[in-house]
This record gives structure tokens, sequence and C-alpha cells, in this order.
């Protein structure tokens, strides 16, 4: 599929559109035998991400340092840490979020399909499209079921097909059966689990390329939380996925790779500690850091 990539600056002339190419669905892949195995089969897939010497700063305070590795396509990636490392800065920088923080800067890059994601001129609004995300606590608006999902296409004028484009997005999170028949029912009335099934409808309305997911499952139950693991690894055929989460079980259950991100012993900033397939990082990590958070010696 190609898409347009629009940038545009502060001078109010009409965005540049520049197009990628953008592979989209999963391609059929031999079953990895061992962990060399993994790490080459995910090495194949394409790049979405290429995080490169990130160092984030809230004004003279750094929050995150040295931090480079790749995100595959059509992977579910997991950030793991303890609290203070960095982990929600590190995700919201992806998309932009935290733009709008005063102080908020960045060193290094952060590559999206080969594009820097804050080079001068790239539309945030686009970014944020193209890479969407749901929160840590469902945040439904104060609307109905429908007009919550349409809310984002209707601002970005694809008015056209809206009835099937809301269809295709409650399906494709689960959600359509159990509320095609309420869909102007306000959406405060869902329960927990299916008010963030209904975020991650509303994210994918707008057909991102990449799901952050900030702790997607911390405020639910145990029955909503197993309902979204199960979202994700069928998300993930057609997404690609980044999720922070503190549970150390769940980002055994749904991640292909995983990201232990802790803190500095020198300065106590937020660093990556080793990023490797998620079966490695659990059972043979490299690092004796890695090693003592994912046994529970810490954190």
């Amino acid at each position: 599929m190609t898409i347009l990539y629009p940038v545009s600056d502060d001078s109010g002339q009409e965005p540049v559109r520049g197009r990628i190419r953008i592979q989209t669905g999963p391609v059929p892949q031999p079953i990895p035998r061992s962990a060399d195995d993994r790490a080459a089969l995910h090495e194949l897939r394409a790049v979405v991400f290429d995080i490169r010497d990130l160092s984030v700063y809230y004004g003279e305070k750094r929050a995150l340092t040295g931090t480079t590795f790749p995100i595959y396509r059509n992977l579910v990636t997991a950030v793991i840490g303890p609290s203070g490392c960095g982990k929600s800065t590190f995700i919201r920088t992806l998309n932009r979020m935290n733009d709008a923080i005063p102080g908020f800067r960045i060193e290094g890059q952060v590559l999206y399909n080969g594009h820097d994601v804050y080079d001068t001129g790239v539309n945030r609004v686009e970014v944020r499209r193209r890479i969407g995300m749901v929160f840590q606590k469902p945040n439904p608006f104060p609307k109905s079921i429908y007009d919550n999902v349409a809310w984002a296409p209707r601002n970005l004028g694809l008015r056209s097909g809206l009835a099937e484009r809301v269809e295709r997005a409650l399906r494709s999170a689960a959600l359509w059966d159990e509320v095609k028949d309420r869909l102007r029912d306000s959406a405060l009335s869902l329960s927990g689990g299916q008010q963030q099934r209904l975020c991650i409808a509303r994210a994918i309305a707008v057909e991102p390329d990449v799901l952050l997911l900030d702790e997607p499952a911390s405020a639910l139950d145990p029955v909503a939380t197993a309902s979204i693991e199960e979202l994700m690894h069928t998300l993930k055929a057609r997404y690609t996925i980044v999720i922070v989460t503190h549970n150390m079980q769940q980002a055994a259950r749904v991640a292909d790779r995983t990201a232990f991100f802790s803190l500095d012993r020198a300065d106590q900033v937020g660093t990556l500690i080793e990023y490797a397939d998620t079966e490695t990082i659990f059972r043979s990590p490299r690092d004796t850091r890695t090693r003592a958070y994912v046994t529970g010696q810490f954190g």
C-alpha cells in the first residue's frame, strides 16, 4: 500500500506530500526453533521505527538517555521496567505526544519508515494519525458509541462510507457483536473492558500503521485483560503494536520482542538495558539487571 505522508511548516502553505511504500498484512514465516532463529526471523521484517541514540529532556532534566533499537512490522513489542525508568516517556515520544509538555525536547532520532518524525515541518497531526495511541485508563468521549468511533474520521474529512468504517473498526476491536444494537447509547454505559476496546476501535478507525498501548489493561479486571490480550494477538496481523506494561506475565504472553528499560547506575536516568525476542528476555537474558527484574528481585 502507498500512503501520503504530508509535511508542512508554519507558513500556512499547502503541505508537501511524499509517497511511502508500506507493506500491510502478515508474511507467512517458518516456525523458529531457537532464540537465534527467532531473532533472525524478526530481523527479516521491515523496520517500522529505527530509534537512534534517543535522549529525552524536560527542561534541564534528562528522563531517558542513549536508547537505540529497531521495532519491527506486525510484531508486538513490549516495553518493561521499573517505575520511573522512562517507559511512558519513550512510547509517547514515538508519536510526538510529549510535544505539549513544557521544556520537552529530544536528542537523537526517531525514524518512522525512514522519516524522522521530529524533522522541522513534519505534520504532527498526520504522525498521530499513522501512529495511534490508547492510554492506561479508558477515556471514551461523553458521546454515543457510534460518535466515539466516528469522531476522528469526521475531523479528518473521511466522511465517505463512515458507517462502514465505524462497523469495521468495532469488528476489528472485537466489540461489534456486543454493541451493534445500541450504537446510539452513551459510550459511558459500557463496562471498563468494553470502553478500552472502544478506545482501540476509535484509534484504528482512521486506519493507522501503528498502535501504541500505554498499560492498556492495568485498570481492568482479569477477564477484560484477557480480552485485550487476545485482541492484540489478532490485531498484530494488520498493525505494528508497542505496549508498555508493568505486568511481566502479560509481556510474556503477548509480546514477540521485549525491551527492558531501567535506571542507569551512574546518574539514575532511564535507559535501555536489553532488547531481544521475548523468550530470551525471560529465560536467558544477557544482563544481570534484566534477570533480576524479570525474576522479581527488584521493581
